[in-house]
Parts: C-alpha cells; sequence; structure tokens
C-alpha cells in the first residue's frame, strides 16, 4: 500500500478487479482505490489503527473528489454496501482514536448523502436501534448519538423516518438521557435538538415527547457542564414552542416519572439505578426554578434563553402559567437583570417576559411592580442608549404596563424624584428618532398621568415637561394627501402610506395622552390638598413651579398653538371618527381647567369656525346613530362653547341666570339628535313639529337648539347658512310657532330669532305687514323688551327700519343701546386706569358709530334722542348729548336745528319755570339738571352754524328767542351753578361771534340789558383775581376763559354799534398783566388766550368801554399831568410790562396763543401810535425786540413762514423797528420762503408774506439791501400776486369755531390783523 494506492498488497490480489478503480483527484493526483481492501482492513482486528484511519481518509477524498465512484463500486453489489456500512457502525463502537472516530463518521454521513437510499438510512437506523437494544447500557454509544444527530440534520426525511417508524430507538434515546455520562447525554439531546429543529418534531408521539420533556427538565436540573447546560437549554426554548410541551413541562410530578419509566426500561441493574435517578423528588426541577437559577448564573446567553423561555411559555397561556413563575419569585429576577446589564438581547427578553407576567393580577399583589419599578426607569434610560430601537419600544410598552395595571391602593412613586425619574425616561421615549417608540413613549405618559402615580407634592412640572415633547412631535407629523398617493410611485407609495399610518397612530396616542393630562388637572383642582400641593417645599414654591395653574396654562398654550392647527390641517378633509372623538374631549376639558381665560379662547374657537367644524362632523359621522362617543364629544364641545359664549352677554333684565338654564336644557336634550348635514337645517326649521310634549324635548326643541346655534356662531362671524336662507326659516318658524296657538317661544331663543333677523335683513328682501306683525306679535309676548336685546348695530338698525317696529320699541332699543354703549366706555376707561397712569389716558371717542347707524339713514331717531336729553337722567342723557354733538360736527344732508331748535326752545320755557320756582336755580328736579346738557347742545349748535347758512336765515326770530332765554337763566342761576353758567356762556358768545351783521346789534343791545348777566360775569371776573380766594374756590378756568371771550365780544359789538349799556363790569389790569407776566407757567393756554383777547378788545377802545371799567393799580398807572400822561391809564412801565408780557408768550408757540400775543401786541402798538409816537418808538426799539426775533427766526419747529411771525416782523417795520436786520433777519425769511415755493404757502401765509414783502420795500432797513436783493423781493412779489394755494407748510386752523376742552372759541377773533 502506497501513499497513491488504497489497496492491501497482501490480499489485493484475491480481489475482483471490479471493486477496483484509478481516479483522478486534485489532492494527490492519481489514486487507486479498492473498497474490498478497505473492508478488509477495517474489519481486521489486527489491522493497526493508523492504516484504517489512513484508509478511511482515502475513501474521504474520494467522495470528496470524485462524487459518484463510490456509489458505482458499492452498487456494484448491495450485500457488499450493507457489510461496508455495517463494518462503519461496528468501527463507532471499537475504535477509541478520536481522530479515526471522526473521519469513520464522517465516510458514513458522506456515503449515506452520496447514495441517497432510503433503503442505506432505513440501515443505519436498524442497526444503531439493534446495537441499543442488545447492549444494557448506552455507554459507548456517544459516536453513535453523534452520528444519528448529524444524519438527522443532513439527511433528506431521516428525521421524519426516526419520529414515525423507530419508536424504539426514540425509547432508547430517552432512556440514554439517564446515563450519568455527561458527554453521552449531551450527544442524546444533539440528536434531539436536531429533530426539534425541523418538521418532524410534530409527528412524534405524545407519550415519547411527555417523557422527553420530564427527563429534560431532571437532566437540566443536574446538569454540571456547560455543553450539557447549553445543549439542554437549547431543547428546552425549541419544546417551549409547543403547547402541548408546555403544558407537560409546567405540570410534570413524581408520579409522572414513574409512570413513564416503568413501562420501558428493563429489571436489571443499570434500569434500578435509573429508575432510582427518576424517582428524585421534582421540588427542585420545577422549570421556573430550573429558569431562574439559569437567571442567576453569569452567562449572559444562558440568561437570556431562559428569559425567551420564559416568554414562551407565558405566550402560550399567561393567565395558566403566569403564577408558578410569579410565586417563584422570577419577576424578583428578572427586575435584577435589567438593573445590571446593558445587553441589547437581554433587555429585550427581559421585557418582553415582565410585558406577559403583568397581566396576572398576583404580580401585583405581590409588589413585584414597586420592587422593580426603580430598575425598570434606569433600564430604560441605559436602554435609549442603545441602536436597538425594539428594545426601547418593549421597555416602554413595560413601563406602561405596570402603569396601567397597578392597583391604586399601591403606590409607584411615594416621592418626587421617582416620579421625576420617569417622567425623564418616558420623555427620553417620546423624543425618540424612531416614530413608534414615541408613540409607545406617548402611551406610557398616558398611563403616568393617572392620580394614583402622582407623587407629593404633584410635579405639576414634570407633566408639562412632558406635554410639551409630546407637541414637539407634531411638526413631524405629515399626512398623505390624495395628491401625493397619485404622484408616488408603487414603492414609494407603500412608504408613503406607512409613515402616514405611523403619523396617525402617535397622534391618536398623543390625543389619549393629552385628555389623560387634562383629566389629571381637573382631579387635582377637585381636592385641595393637590391643588395648592401643599407639600412642596419652600424653595419651589415660586409663583410657576409646580402649580396647578401653571399646568393649565401649558396645556391651553399647547392645544391652542399647536394642537388644534395640526389636527384640523391633518384631517380637515379625511376626518376620522376615532381622532375627533378624543380631540373634542380635549376641548371640552379646557373650559374647566382655566375659567378666567376661557371667553377669550371661546372667541377664538367660536370665530375660527368650530361651530360649522364640529356642526359638519356630527352631520357627516354621526348621522344614524354612528359613532355615538363621537357624537357625545361633539356635543359636550359645543355646549360649553355656547355656554360660555352666553355668559360673556350682559343683558339688562335680571332674568339672565334663567335664560342660560333655559338654553342649557335645550342644548343639553337635543344636541344629540342634531345629526344633519347643515344644508340641510333650512328643511327641519320649516318642518312642521306638532304638539311640544316635554318644554326641552321634542322635534319643536330640537328646531329651538338650531336657532340658537344659528345665533351663536353668527355672533363670532361664523355664517352656517346663506343670510337669506337664515332669514325665511327665522321668518317661517316665528310664523308657525303662532299658527300652533299657546305656544310662546322661550325667551332665549325670542332672543336669538331676534338676533339672526336683525343681522341677515341687510342680505334679504324688505318686509311687508305680514310679516311685520308676526315680529312684533313675538316681541309684544316678552314681558320685557331689554331682556331679549342684544347689543349690536344690526340690531338698532332693524328696529329703526321698520316704522311699524321703531313705533313701539324704538325708544326701547336706542335707550338700551346708549346704555350699553355708556357701559362699554366706562369699562374701556377703567382698563386704562388699570393698565396706566390716569393721567395718560386716551380720551373717549365720540359715539360715531350711532350716528352713521341711525341718524344718517333714520333723521326722525333726532327727536327721540332729544327727548332723552331732557328727560332722562344723566348718564343716558349725557350719552345722548354725545351723539348729537358728532352729528352736529359732521357733514349732515338735513338741518338738524330745524326739527332740534324748536324742541330746545320749549325746554328752555320749561327750564325758565324751573329755574324761577325753585329759588333762582337751587332746585333738582329732572328737568333742570338737564339743563347743562340742553345748554351744551345748543353751543354745539350755534358753533357748528354759519351765519351765512340758510337755516340761520330762515330762524332768525327763533335764534332771537332762544338767545334771550339763555341769557335769561344764566342771569337767574346762582354762581355756583358751573356746569350751566359755562354752557350758556359759550352759547351766548358763540352767538356774538357767529351773528350776522342784521343781528348783531340786536344781540347786544338784550345782552347787555341783562343786568342778572352782568352781575354773572362781575361775580365770575372778580372770583378769579380775589386774592384772599382759596384755588378751590375761585371758578374753574374754562368759566373764567368763556366769561373774558363773552366780554371781550360784547365790548367790541357795544363799541361798534354803540349799545346801550345798563350795568358795567368792573375789570383789573394790573391782576390781568400779572397773569401773563408772572403766572403764564401755572395758567391754562386757553385761558391766556382769552384773557389777551379780552385785553386786545379793551386796547381797541383805548381802555376805555361802557361794558368794562378797567381799574388799575399804582404800578401800572400814573397821576394826569407827567410827563407821560397821554397814555393814561396805562404808564410807561405799564407798557414796558405788557410788551415784556407779550413778547414772552410769543415765544411759547402755541397756535393759538401765538395769534392771539401778535393781535394784542399790534392792538398795543396802534394805542401806542394814537397816544404817543415816542412811546412807540420805545416799545419796539427795547433789546428784547431783537433777542425776540432771533429765539424765533432759529428755531427748529418751522416758525420763519408762521403767518404770526411775519406779522410780527411787518408790525415791527410798520414802525420802525431797529429791531430787524435785513441781514440775517429778512435775508433769512426770503431764502425760507424761496426753498419752500409760494405755491406751497397757505393762504394766510401768503398774504402775510405780501404784506412784509411790501413793508421791506417801503422801509429803510440797514444794512440796506442790494439790488440783487430788492430783485429777488420784486419777484416773490410778482410770484405771490399769481399763486393759488394748494397746501400748507404751516399749520392752519380750521374754519369757524373750535372746541378746546369745554370752551368754544370763535376763529375769526383770532384772525390776524393786517392793519
Amino acid at each position: 500500500m502506497t501513499s497513491r494506492e488504497i489497496v492491501h498488497d497482501k490480499i489485493h490480489f484475491r480481489h475482483d478487479p471490479k471493486w477496483s478503480r484509478s481516479l483522478v483527484t486534485a489532492e494527490s493526483g492519481g489514486l487507486l482505490v479498492c473498497v474490498a481492501c478497505v473492508l478488509e482492513m477495517i474489519e481486521s482486528d489486527d489491522m493497526a489503527s493508523v492504516r484504517k484511519s489512513f484508509a478511511l481518509s482515502g475513501i474521504t477524498e474520494v467522495l470528496k473528489c470524485s462524487p459518484g465512484a463510490m456509489r458505482e463500486l458499492l452498487q456494484q453489489d448491495h450485500r457488499v454496501l450493507m457489510r461496508f456500512t455495517a463494518s462503519l457502525m461496528g468501527m463507532l463502537h471499537t475504535v477509541e482514536d478520536v481522530s479515526t472516530l471522526e473521519k469513520v463518521q464522517q465516510v458514513l454521513v458522506q456515503l449515506l448523502l452520496e447514495l441517497q437510499s432510503e433503503v442505506s438510512f432505513r440501515f443505519v437506523l436498524d442497526e444503531i436501534d439493534k446495537q441499543l437494544s442488545d447492549q444494557h447500557s448506552p455507554k459507548g454509544f456517544q459516536p453513535t448519538f453523534n452520528l444519528l444527530g448529524t444524519l438527522v440534520e443532513a439527511g433528506r426525511n431521516v428525521a421524519h423516518i426516526l419520529v414515525t417508524q423507530y419508536g424504539s430507538l426514540l425509547g432508547s434515546l430517552c432512556s440514554a438521557l439517564l446515563y450519568p455520562d455527561e458527554g453521552l447525554k449531551a450527544s442524546v439531546l444533539y440528536v434531539w435538538l436536531k429533530l426539534f429543529r425541523g418538521s418532524a418534531a410534530q409527528s412524534l408521539p405524545v407519550a415519547i415527547r411527555d417523557r422527553l420533556c420530564v427527563l429534560l427538565l431532571q437532566t437540566l436540573a443536574n446538569a454540571g457542564s456547560p455543553q450539557l447546560i447549553r445543549s439542554c437549554v437549547g431543547l428546552l426554548w425549541l419544546l417551549v414552542q409547543l403547547a402541548e410541551a408546555v403544558s407537560v413541562l409546567m405540570n410534570c410530578t413524581d408520579s409522572q416519572i414513574m409512570c413513564h419509566e416503568n413501562q420501558s426500561i428493563h429489571t436489571d441493574s443499570s434500569q434500578i439505578l435509573g429508575q432510582n435517578q427518576e424517582q428524585q423528588s421534582l421540588d427542585c426541577c420545577h422549570l421556573p426554578l430550573i429558569l431562574k437559577q439559569l437567571l442567576l448564573s453569569g452567562d449572559e446567553m444562558l440568561q437570556v434563553t431562559s428569559s425567551k423561555c420564559i416568554a414562551a411559555v407565558l405566550v402560550h397561556s399567561p393567565s395558566q402559567y403566569s403564577a408558578p413563575f410569579i410565586q417563584a419569585d422570577i419577576p424578583e429576577f428578572l427586575f435584577d437583570r435589567l438593573a445590571s446589564t446593558n445587553s441589547e438581547m437581554l433587555l429585550w427578553s427581559v421585557y418582553s417576559c415582565l410585558v406577559l407576567l403583568t397581566e396576572d393580577p398576583l404580580f401585583f399583589s405581590q409588589c413585584h411592580s414597586v420592587y422593580g419599578i426603580e430598575s425598570l426607569v434606569r433600564s430604560l434610560k441605559e436602554a435609549q442608549r442603545l441602536s436597538n430601537l425594539e428594545v426601547q419600544k418593549q421597555g416602554l410598552l413595560l413601563l406602561t404596563e405596570i402603569l396601567e395595571r397597578q392597583p391604586p391602593s399601591v403606590r409607584l412613586f411615594p416621592s418626587g424624584p421617582g416620579f421625576v425619574a420617569a417622567s425623564e425616561a418616558v420623555t427620553a421615549g417620546v423624543s425618540s428618532s424612531c416614530l413608534l417608540v414615541a408613540t409607545q413613549g406617548v402611551s406610557a405618559a398616558s398611563a403616568l398621568f393617572r392620580l394614583n402615580h402622582q407623587a407629593r407634592p404633584v410635579q405639576y412640572s414634570e407633566v408639562g415637561r412632558l406635554v410639551e415633547a409630546i407637541t414637539d412631535r407634531f411638526s413631524e407629523l405629515s399626512p398623505l394627501s390624495s395628491t401625493q398617493r397619485r404622484s408616488s410611485g408603487i414603492v414609494r407609495r407603500s412608504s408613503l402610506s406607512s409613515q402616514a399610518s405611523r403619523s396617525e397612530g402617535f397622534l391618536l396616542q398623543a390625543l389619549v395622552c393629552f385628555q389623560a393630562a387634562c383629566r389629571l388637572a381637573e382631579e387635582c383642582a377637585s381636592d385641595p390638598v393637590l391643588k395648592e400641593n401643599t407639600f412642596t417645599a419652600p424653595s419651589r414654591q415660586g409663583p410657576t413651579q409646580d402649580s396647578l395653574e401653571s399646568l393649565c396654562r401649558c396645556l391651553l398654550h399647547c392645544c391652542d398653538s399647536i394642537w388644534i392647527p395640526t389636527v384640523t390641517r391633518m384631517y380637515e378633509r379625511a376626518p376620522n371618527a376615532q381622532i375627533l372623538q378624543y380631540f373634542y374631549s380635549i376641548l371640552s376639558s379646557q373650559f374647566t381647567l382655566l375659567p378666567p381665560l376661557m371667553p377669550d379662547f371661546a372667541n377664538k374657537l367660536a370665530s375660527s369656525g368650530f361651530f360649522r367644524l364640529a356642526l359638519e362632523h356630527k352631520g357627516l359621522l354621526c348621522a344614524g346613530n354612528r359613532n355615538p362617543d363621537l357624537n357625545a364629544s361633539c356635543c359636550g364641545f359645543l355646549q360649553k362653547l355656547s355656554m360660555c359664549l352666553l355668559s360673556q352677554s350682559d343683558p339688562a333684565s335680571g332674568s339672565y341666570q334663567s335664560d342660560v338654564e333655559e338654553v342649557e336644557n335645550l342644548l343639553l336634550y337635543n344636541l344629540p339628535s342634531v345629526c344633519w348635514r347643515l344644508a340641510d337645517w333650512p328643511s327641519l326649521l320649516c318642518e312642521a313639529p306638532g304638539l311640544q310634549l316635554s318644554e326641552h324635548k321634542g322635534p319643536r326643541a330640537t328646531q329651538y337648539c338650531v336657532v340658537i346655534m344659528l345665533h351663536l356662531a353668527l355672533q363670532q362671524g361664523d355664517r352656517l347658512l346663506p343670510d337669506q336662507t337664515v332669514f325665511s326659516s327665522v321668518l317661517w318658524l316665528l310664523h308657525s310657532v303662532q299658527e300652533q296657538g299657546g305656544c310662546v317661544l322661550p325667551r332665549s331663543v325670542l332672543r336669538s330669532a331676534l338676533y339672526l333677523l336683525a343681522v341677515t335683513q341687510d342680505k334679504s328682501p324688505s318686509l311687508d305687514r305680514a310679516p311685520l306683525n308676526c315680529i312684533s306679535k313675538a316681541l309684544s309676548s316678552c314681558q320685557s323688551f331689554s331682556s331679549l336685546y342684544i347689543h349690536h348695530p344690526a340690531l338698532l338698525h332693524f328696529i329703526c327700519r321698520y316704522p311699524e317696529l321703531a313705533e313701539k320699541f324704538g325708544a326701547l332699543v336706542l335707550e338700551l343701546w346708549l346704555t350699553k354703549q355708556t357701559q362699554q366706555a366706562d369699562a374701556r376707561t377703567s382698563m386704562a386706569d388699570e393698565e396706566g397712569d390716569a393721567g395718560e389716558r386716551p380720551e373717549q371717542k365720540p359715539d360715531i358709530e350711532t350716528v352713521e347707524l341711525l341718524t344718517l339713514k333714520y333723521p326722525t331717531v333726532v327727536l327721540t334722542l332729544l327727548d332723552m336729553l331732557c328727560t332722562r337722567e344723566p348718564p343716558l342723557a349725557e350719552r345722548a348729548l354725545g351723539v348729537l354733538q358728532v352729528l352736529l360736527g359732521g357733514r349732515r344732508d338735513y338741518e338738524v336745528d330745524l326739527c332740534a331748535k324748536p324742541r330746545l326752545l320749549q325746554a328752555l320755557q320749561r327750564f325758565s319755570v324751573e329755574v324761577v320756582g325753585h329759588g333762582l336755580g337751587q332746585g333738582h328736579t329732572t328737568q333742570v339738571n338737564s339743563l347743562p346738557l340742553v345748554l351744551k347742545l345748543l353751543s354745539v349748535m350755534q358753533a357748528s352754524d354759519s351765519s351765512s347758512s340758510s337755516s340761520y336765515r330762515k330762524t332768525d326770530e327763533l335764534h332771537f328767542k332762544l338767545l334771550y332765554h339763555v341769557s335769561n337763566i344764566a342771569g337767574k342761576l346762582t354762581p355756583t351753578n358751573v356746569e350751566s353758567l359755562l354752557p350758556a356762556f359759550s352759547y351766548l358768545y358763540c352767538c356774538l361771534s357767529l351773528c350776522p351783521e342784521h343781528c348783531a346789534d340786536r344781540a347786544v343791545s338784550m345782552l347787555l340789558s341783562n343786568s342778572g348777566l352782568m352781575d354773572q360775569l362781575q361775580t365770575v371776573l372778580s372770583s378769579s383775581s380775589a386774592p384772599s380766594l382759596s384755588p378751590s374756590a375761585c371758578p374753574p378756568s374754562s368759566l373764567l376763559c368763556c366769561s373774558q371771550l363773552l366780554l371781550s365780544s360784547l365790548i367790541t359789538l357795544q363799541h361798534v354799534h354803540s349799545a346801550q349799556v345798563h350795568k358795567s363790569v368792573s375789570w383789573s389790569l394790573d391782576a390781568a398783566v400779572e397773569r401773563l407776566l408772572f403766572r403764564k407757567r401755572h395758567t391754562d393756554n386757553v385761558l391766556l388766550v382769552s384773557g389777551l383777547r379780552l385785553l386786545q378788545a379793551l386796547l381797541d377802545v383805548d381802555l376805555v368801554s361802557a361794558v368794562v371799567c378797567v381799574s388799575t393799580g399804582s404800578d401800572l398807572v400814573e397821576p394826569p399831568g407827567v410827563q407821560d400822561g397821554a397814555l393814561y391809564p396805562l404808564s410807561s412801565r405799564g407798557v414796558q410790562c405788557l410788551s415784556t408780557a407779550l413778547s414772552g408768550l410769543l415765544l411759547q408757540k402755541h397756535e393759538l396763543l401765538l395769534r392771539a400775543s401778535v393781535n394784542c401786541l399790534s392792538s398795543l402798538l396802534d394805542f401806542l401810535q394814537r397816544k404817543s409816537d415816542t412811546s412807540v418808538k420805545h416799545a419796539v426799539c427795547q433789546p428784547w425786540t431783537r433777542f425776540l426775533l432771533y429765539c424765533l427766526l432759529n428755531s427748529e419747529d418751522g416758525c420763519l413762514l408762521h403767518p404770526a411771525v411775519l406779522r410780527l416782523i411787518t408790525l415791527l417795520l410798520q414802525h420802525s423797528s431797529t429791531s430787524v436786520l435785513w441781514e440775517p433777519d429778512l435775508l433769512q425769511v426770503m431764502e425760507a420762503a424761496e426753498r419752500t415755493g409760494v405755491k406751497e404757502l397757505s393762504r394766510e401765509a401768503a398774504q402775510a408774506l405780501r404784506l412784509l414783502l411790501t413793508q421791506v420795500q417801503s422801509s429803510v432797513l440797514q444794512p440796506p439791501p442790494t439790488e440783487e436783493h430788492k430783485q429777488r423781493v420784486r419777484n416773490m412779489m410778482e410770484a405771490l400776486s399769481v399763486q393759488t394755494p394748494v397746501k400748507s407748510c404751516s399749520p392752519s386752523l380750521p374754519s369757524n369755531v373750535l372746541h378746546v376742552g369745554d370752551v368754544f372759541i370763535s376763529l375769526s377773533d383770532f384772525t390776524l390783523t393786517t392793519g
């Protein structure tokens, strides 16, 4: 035998050549093999083991390198094949060399696989079965079992043949597990592992399987070697996949073991040993105890497999198999494993086991959840650092199950840190990059928000942070639209759909969680201890930390800013009933969490269309009794929204509470049945429901409910139906109710119907007599119209539009309108006072809205307002006055005074009687109390009239009568009645200032003949100048203004018309100059203006008038005969003081004050010109005049081209003042005019500039202007002569009368004088 020949030289010659074959192999080149030689060598006991091993190696090489060669050789004679196979199997028991044994097994397996003959496989199985049967002990069968395991794994149908036809062999395999050799047991288990990994295990006889289960438990319990333990655990893992095997494993007893073995084991010493072993008590062999021991091992693989086995057992029947594991304290050991590992596989396995164990109440009753919650939370934080998302998801699932199933009586988080740790773990899960993990985290958060899981004190801030973490994920949710579905491809469509499904799942779970948070807040609010959070540490008792209010604000903010937009966006086109159910439930919860903020929240929801949204969802998803939970949620939301909106109304009557209860009952009983589409509502309202048996239930009540919904939605700008449809439907409903007879609309429903009719009237046809009668009858059925009133312009317009309604309800609705307007104005004032300083409060805006609504469309309302002004209490009368004032202040298409002044004259006539009858104005009746308001209205009317208007000319006599009565009343009032005197003086002043020339003489004569009026003026003037009076005893500055303005007009007109004066008024010149000189900083500008106007009027008459007796002190006057006696009653010192005072006032740059000062200075210079040329020259050449000009011309507010400044320079030039220089003064004015352009100047400024330039041309200036400058003056004069002003570059005054506070100022009195 050589290295290239597998033959035995001594015996090869005897063999038939057919058993030899020359082969070519890759490893040894040419190779000669003789099967007969090999067979004889392996059968020979004298043959050395080395030779046998070499021969087997050659056969292996042939089988490997020359497929089919051995099959051809051996299949020449079947007997040789069987003999060859039997010889190889015999070697398994005779050969001790491990290497040779491996070659034997290798040759057998390869040969059988090459033959692929069932006969060959059966032969091998028969041989193994026979060998086992012939032997009393399985000792030495380890190689055979290894071979059998390999054949079962590699051979086709070998496993099936074995389990179906070789029961005795299977029994032997079971009995072999009783042999104490652990290596042998491992080889046996190797066979069983290969069997159970295939489908043949399903055909395994039940008795064999059950016996194997019992023996496996015993083997595993007694196993010592790692190899055997792993083999046992591996087989156990395969067995627990089978429900029948699990039943045996979990319920085996000692008697079962005895029964199994007595049926199959022979009675010899070996069998007795086996029986004794199998009869050992299984107290230590129960499966839970065995698995617990594996959990305690340090081998991670065994721990993982043990956990998987527990989970596999529990999957079959958690309720049946959980108790043994729990009683064996398996949960405790599983939790311990969580605390000591970060292995992904072990964590997942343990999580899975514990999830199944939590289904048994015994898990919680034995407090395993309390024991393990800390370990679980810690492991979750570790798991979130791992990359395996399934581990994170499974851990969060376990936490969710524990939180959901934990009995309320046993707390998991007695203190804050434990809850905070759990909250942080859940927050991390919610923030996971995987949406599925985040969804499970949200589910855990929902369970964590249960009241029984809250620590003491309650960690409100942690709850809020968790809600915010969930909210932050909403930006990732993107629903798949129908457009995306059509445009995406087949593969991409699947991924997009999956993403949309995950988004929807997350959103649903998030809504459940948010609802749980709202429920937690409600439960805490109902518990005083939790609401106050009594046990909060003093260091954390800040206004925003761990307070229930902060949590509620967080919930409301998230809901308002993120949740509502997200849900409405995602389900705008394809609503989901389950999603919307939780959504509306959450919205309902908000109304109980923060009641003070709910009015604004409700208004925002209603104005954003949530009435329509909820009602459309009801009609779409709840019709036909579908989705009752969604219907209930929608109804709850609509009712809370409606009641919150109603609670904001403030009806005038005291029936508000009963109306609210009425509406609440109507909505409560009828909203669930309102499940129609909005398009079907008109037909519902037009149905004749017949007799109404219940006040709050039935078809008619449903109609009432619909009317209220239409009203509340429309009140917030949400038009559920077209206006014309609503108008006609409500009209039909009113008609139907009245036709029914004996049935009266509830007040709340009638109020809603009236509102709907009013608001939808503009887009509906005008009503004829029949529907108007129907509406009037319905409104008359209510005892108090004020209980039907809703403050809305449309209601005022609707009532006043139809004379039939205005006659009955016009005055009432107008009174309610003005009352409500007053209340709203007062509320705004109070709010302004609370938000800032009262001194910075903005002025109340005039009631322009009422004027536009009523007076411009319905002039007869003016008469109603006048009646209110004269007969109602001051608040309402004042509001009516405000409306009339706005009306008179604007442009009108009709003449108000034609109808108002006769009424006012009648009122004044009554007032005259009242004043006399109550002791000269000391009475306090309603009529007399409204006198100030009537006088104010007269003042406004007079100020708004033009003396050239047609109405003024037509009512000269009426004006004179009004003037007479007002002056008569003013003369009879007490001096302390300032609120009446002030408007009376204003009216008289306006009459004189605006009176036409042909009426002025009569007016001034009548006033001067009224001694009482002159006494009133004297009293006011004396009180203001008396040094002994305290400031509180002095008359108001506004009254003194009116008195001075009135007196100035009387002086001027008396001088013009030489009217007779019956009684003069004394006036102190030195007091007036003192006020202008020393008290101007503490005096109102208007008072200064009026004082200047009076002084101007007196200077124009040389300080001598029959109306006013001017008194002066020694400081301002010198006796006649001295050098300046020509200035009497002034002295040169008085002139100096007065001119100084006027110069100071010119620097104030107040528009009216500037004009009045320039006019007064002009009158003073004219006075001095008439009295003494030297004095006027001295006055205009004072050094301060130069300083005054410098300040005015170099100011930054653009005074250069102001008409008053130009007029001042002209005056100085007229009187040859040396203070005015061509350069820089006049040249500076010229340059400013050239820069601006004469076309941009106002008419008054252009006129003042023309007069100045004219005066410049005729004056001698220093230094004299050059020819170029003179040419510039001429060019500008030419431009001014042809210019037409377009816009003003300086402040200009409105025409006629200016209203400053309570003072009326005629602007004609302050037109700049020109000569």
